[in-house]
């Protein structure tokens, strides 16, 4: 038996080394509440895309350790194995991945003692249980009414807090109601792209925005070295535009031309001239119009006061 379970762990750790060396880019996963079945249909599901490796983490460490040595960019990895942690290794698109993995999610229902992973809600609507048990809302002070012959809940009931501990009324109604409120499924914790570590977060950037907030930088890089004086990669297109724009207007002005203001020359008439027709036409029923005669202003006549024809 020993030589079997050395054997074992001699076939597990040769076979991290190999994943480690051949996978740049490492999902960190945690397994809480997963179950044996539910991790053989995601293996299945990532098949020939991803590999998945759980182990003990006493081990996954030293073998890591190990192989720090020949691959130093693992000791960043080492700080992420505790608790119930699993590797999820790729090369391909990390982002869809991802959605595989938490694709595979199952509803299961609440057990008394564990932390709520999330908020639960009870929805108002009927529930579909006889009025003799209606004692057992209100001892919850769960407000219901009678509705064609079935309890019905009012409003909508705040049952548990995410990260809140589970209660027995609280499994008790769930169990009543037939409700499942909780999923669970592998859980990304943290990204490991060769050496790199950050936070999964991340894969929700698409490559569009990170394109968009580089040229914002790059614009507001062009604005100040603009308003500074100061010359910059980024200032140079605008500089050397402005610089084209007043040799064109000389050219203009001048009799002097070059190859690429010719174009611009050409086309000046032909711009011009519908510019120049709106304000002839705009102009010409203005000459029809008569000026209307101003209109005197109405002074009125102060009172003598009392002095006759004294002026």
């Amino acid at each position: 038996m020993k030589e079997e379970t050395k054997a074992k762990k001699g076939e597990y750790c040769q076979r991290l080394i190999d994943l480690v060396e051949n996978y740049p880019q490492i999902l960190i996963v945690h397994a809480d509440n997963v179950g044996s079945n539910q991790m053989q249909t995601i293996r299945k599901t990532l098949r020939g895309k991803a590999a998945v490796l759980m182990g003990k983490n006493t081990m996954i460490r030293r073998v890591l350790k190990l192989h720090a040595a020949k691959m130093p960019q693992l000791n960043n990895l080492l700080p992420l194995v505790k608790e119930n942690v699993g590797f999820v290794f790729c090369k391909g698109d990390l982002t869809a991945t991802r959605d595989t993995v938490l694709k595979n999610r199952v509803p299961a229902a609440a057990k008394v003692g564990t932390n709520a992973p999330q908020a639960v809600v009870v929805p108002a609507g009927p529930t579909g249980l006889d009025p003799s048990q209606t004692s057992f809302f209100q001892a919850l002070n769960i407000a219901t009414k009678i509705n064609k012959g079935q309890i019905e809940i009012i409003n909508d009931v705040p049952l548990i807090a995410a990260g809140a501990k589970v209660g027995s009324s609280e499994v008790a109604l769930l169990q009543k109601l037939d409700i499942k409120p909780f999923t669970y499924g592998l859980t990304l914790r943290m990204v490991y792209d060769d050496g790199n570590v950050y936070d999964p977060e991340v894969l929700n950037l698409s490559t569009d925005v990170i394109a968009q907030k580089f040229f914002n930088g790059v614009a507001n890089v062009a604005a100040l070295s603009r308003a500074i004086g100061y010359p910059s990669a980024a200032s140079f297109p605008h500089v050397l535009l402005d610089g084209f724009k007043n040799v064109v207007a000389a050219v203009l002005e001048t009799g002097y031309t070059f190859k690429q203001a010719e174009a611009l020359k050409n086309a000046k008439p032909a711009a011009a001239a519908p510019a120049a027709a709106a304000p002839a036409a705009a102009a010409a029923p203005a000459k029809k119009e008569e000026p209307k005669k101003k209109e005197e202003p109405k002074v009125e006549e102060d009172d003598d006061m009392g002095f006759g024809g004294l002026f």
